[in-house]
């Protein structure tokens, strides 16, 4: 499915075209959910793997800033309740 979150293959962050990873924002047990519902994104190595990125040791912000955004997203479409019951808690 096509990602909600963006229409571009570039880094959803920094807009770089190179070096792109698809990122599942809710990823673990709801990795399947994400791949379903288009909880997705590009980042580039930086931003996914890298010391600041979402998978990185300092990366926390910017993983939350993620799922807010995605969850702000879904919700232009849909209830917060829809959301809740796909992923299991608010992010908002």
């Amino acid at each position: 499915m096509k990602s909600i979150m963006q229409n571009n293959r570039e880094c959803y962050i920094c807009h770089a075209c190179t070096n792109l990873h698809l990122h599942h924002i809710y990823f673990g047990k709801n990795r399947r959910i994400s791949d379903k519902n288009g909880f997705t994104c590009y980042l580039c190595y930086d931003h996914h793997e890298g010391t600041y990125g979402v998978h990185g040791m300092y990366g926390h912000e910017l993983d939350l800033k993620l799922k807010q955004d995605c969850q702000q997203e879904f919700e232009k479409d849909k209830s917060r309740k829809e959301f809740v019951a796909l992923i299991g808690r608010n992010y908002l």
